[in-house]
């Protein structure tokens, strides 16, 4: 498959923490495929650098600033969207977070609400949204983020497992149903990328050469590196795949 066979002309797609890092260069990719572009984050700040960036590169970009946790920033999010371009094609579902626990059941239990809601509950309140409108134009595409994390258990984010493991039965559950109405359901799964989120790790040179160890292909994943199998998912070329998982790893599950 080459990159220059996608073309998503006339499709409105949202990308969720679309401000920075991987849902950035996602949204990016797909408003350069021809696709019309929505991101949301819960900072403004961010959100206007990423704007800023699309004015240079000659791209438009719809920016709204939502917790995509909370159902009514959802609906606001969602009716901002209808009113701007009546219709929605593709979702990213991008947020995500992680906080280092060293111990899952000695965590505040508000620090399990954290995750879990940003990871997975947020995939759930921005899907049932978007289905509403994916359903008008007769189907749609949704990917969401997930996690080599959802399948191996790691010391130090155990929530994070937990949350993204919901993630990948979320993304099953949802073909299943979704399927008569024509939206294609997937994730994608990376490794480590690097990027600001996951930099704390990556940074550290300790930790960084135990992580390239697990890693046949000898390096940590480049935003670019998940970008082309979500460009994939969202394009025609996927039409009959639902309900899989992309795993994007350098080979380190295997």
């Amino acid at each position: 498959m080459a990159e220059r066979d996608i073309d998503l002309s006339g499709k409105v797609a949202l990308v969720t923490g679309g401000s920075r890092g991987l849902g950035k260069d996602i949204a990016l990719a797909m408003a350069e495929k021809g696709a019309k572009v929505a991101i949301c984050s819960r900072k403004k700040e961010s959100l206007d650098e990423a704007v800023q960036e699309f004015t240079n590169r000659g791209l438009d970009v719809m920016a709204k600033v939502a917790n995509v946790s909370k159902s009514d920033e959802v609906k606001a999010l969602f009716q901002a969207l209808d009113e701007q371009f009546g219709r929605l094609d593709i979702l990213i579902n991008n947020v995500g977070t992680n906080i280092l626990t060293p111990s899952v059941v000695e965590a505040d239990e508000g620090l399990w609400d954290k995750i879990l809601e940003t990871s997975l509950k947020s995939a759930f309140l921005v899907s049932s949204q978007a289905v509403k409108l994916m359903k008008r134009v007769g189907g749609g595409k949704i990917v969401n983020i997930s996690s080599i994390a959802a399948r191996k258990a790691s010391m130090g984010m155990g929530i994070y497992c937990v949350a993204k493991a919901g993630l990948e039965m979320l993304t099953k559950v949802l073909a299943v149903e979704l399927a008569r109405d024509q939206i294609n359901v997937n994730a994608v799964a990376p490794a480590m990328i690097k990027t600001r989120f996951s930099q704390p790790l990556w940074s550290n040179e300790g930790i960084y050469n135990e992580i390239i160890k697990t890693i046949p292909m000898g390096r940590i994943a480049e935003t670019g590196d998940v970008v082309g199998a979500v460009l994939f998912l969202v394009s025609d070329l996927s039409d009959f795949i639902t309900g899989e998982v992309i795993t994007v790893d350098g080979g380190s599950m295997a």
